[in-house]
């Protein structure tokens, strides 16, 4: 699926846009989907808390500033089943992170207009803790983004360093949703990878970043697809102990390993683009 030059510069920089994974006939029916999704089963909040949304967001803004999201699309509708196990898709996955792929989750991420939620600079690590780097996020994108209605942007290279602490508490004790400290790590560092409908943008579970608020008079809707080696263990975090679809290749049994029970535990911890 992937030319050894995309292969390079994924390893490089942590992060890789592939263009047109989805055909615009795809894209309209996972867009159309996306919009009975919404009506009938997502969630509106202020999004994230934490220190961070002074630093990013004026008094006012910071009000009214909302995000909308769900869990696990692919459980609700087939034509995100199909998205979420797309052989073109999959098999970009294996070529980055070798031929075993697992499924992990598909979480859907709308900025409303206007003061759609921004989203302060972290890793996905955090949210759903994993062994190492063989993790792979992707956002699947169903409309246009730019600077104005926030598109994802990256700290480049990032990833090389592992994991790294994150803000999770206040000065007080009171829990917060984990991002890096503001005064340390900025947006105005990272780099913009805008993207058309029906690209999609991979990027490792270790890498750095972030985004601006929406400014538009139209949404921003981006549905983010964990994939991970099936022998990259989690610790914590979304999905945990819940095993998922083989996309490509084989669930090699490891010593010990028992057949995978039915269900699991799963938190409402959400790392977010």
């Amino acid at each position: 699926m992937l030319t050894p030059e995309q292969i390079e510069f994924y390893h490089q920089n942590g992060y890789l846009r592939i263009p047109e994974v989805f055909t615009p006939e795809e894209t309209a029916e996972l867009s159309d989907e996306m919009d009975r999704l919404v009506e009938d089963w997502a969630f509106t909040s202020p999004g994230w808390s934490g220190p961070w949304r002074n630093a990013y967001m004026d008094p006012e803004t910071e009000k009214k500033s909302k995000l909308t999201a769900m869990h696990d699309l692919h459980f609700y509708s087939d034509a995100w089943m199909r998205a979420v196990t797309n052989n073109r898709l999959t098999e970009a996955i294996a070529d980055l992170i070798g031929p075993n792929v697992e499924l992990h989750h598909s979480t859907l991420h709308i900025k409303p207009p206007q003061t759609g939620h921004p989203f302060p600079m972290h890793q996905d690590n955090p949210f759903y803790r994993h062994e190492n780097g063989r993790f792979i996020d992707t956002l699947v994108h169903l409309d246009d983004t730019c600077h104005e209605n926030g598109e994802i942007r990256f700290l480049e290279g990032s990833h090389k360093q592992g994991f790294r602490e994150h803000i999770t508490e206040l000065e007080d004790g009171t829990p917060c949703t984990p991002h890096l400290p503001t005064d340390e790590y900025s947006l105005e560092d990272t780099v913009p990878v805008p993207a058309k409908a029906g690209d999609v943008v991979l990027f490792c579970i270790n890498t750095v970043h972030g985004s601006y608020i929406n400014q538009t008079k139209k949404p921003r809707r981006l549905v983010r697809v964990g994939y991970r080696d099936p022998q990259n263990k989690q610790w914590f975090g979304q999905s945990v102990g819940r095993p998922s679809l083989m996309v490509q290749g084989y669930r090699i049994r490891e010593e010990g390993m028992e057949l995978l029970p039915i269900g699991g535990p799963a938190t409402e911890a959400t790392g977010v683009s």
